[in-house]
């Protein structure tokens, strides 16, 4: 686990995105660990996190890039962004800002904070609050694993995850492998 300030922050990273229909599904990873957490975004918030992890570079700022260049003109760093949490389906994050020696911390949409992240080239957390709230989902080994993991969430609706959250049975679970 990397140094932060609040143990039950694990280190995370993009682990995969994939555009499913009318939505996105960004996999996020423990770092040193063998979790998943699948985030369902918006197309256009997809695209903005796919933009900047391929270099792709639009003619002119996209929402993302201008907020990043509005902080960096400010002089203010964005110190990590935190998946802090999960309720009725629905991720929760934080943007920790640091300018002149203090820190704010921003509430944010993951999506939103997973764009600026990826601009800012700051670190993911993932709190453990969010891992034992989601269905166990761990990371696949094989390549065959890979892809069927990949083929299992371009199927899955946001509710399929969800519908066995309160059995702690959810797609990839232990108790309910992918078949």
């Amino acid at each position: 686990m990397a140094k932060n300030d609040k143990p039950n922050l694990r280190e995370a990273k993009i682990f995969s995105l994939a555009q499913v229909v009318d939505r996105c599904i960004v996999v996020v990873e423990e770092v040193g660990g063998p979790r998943l957490v699948p985030i369902w975004i918006g197309i256009f918030e997809g695209g903005a996190i796919a933009a900047e992890l391929t270099g792709q570079e639009p003619p002119r700022p996209m929402t993302h890039d201008l907020m990043s260049a509005i902080l960096k003109a400010a002089h203010i760093n964005v110190e990590k962004v935190v998946i802090t949490d999960l309720h009725d389906n629905t991720y929760f994050a934080e943007i920790h800002l640091r300018t002149n020696g203090s820190t704010t911390i921003m509430d944010s949409r993951p999506s939103d904070a997973l764009a600026l992240a990826v601009r800012a080239h700051c670190p993911l957390f993932v709190s453990e609050v969010v891992f034992q709230k989601c269905p166990e989902l761990l990371k696949p080994i094989t390549d065959d694993e890979v892809k069927s993991f990949k083929d299992e969430l371009k199927n899955m609706k946001p509710e399929d995850f969800f519908k066995d959250l309160k059995k702690g049975k959810g797609p990839g679970s232990k108790e309910n492998p992918p078949e």
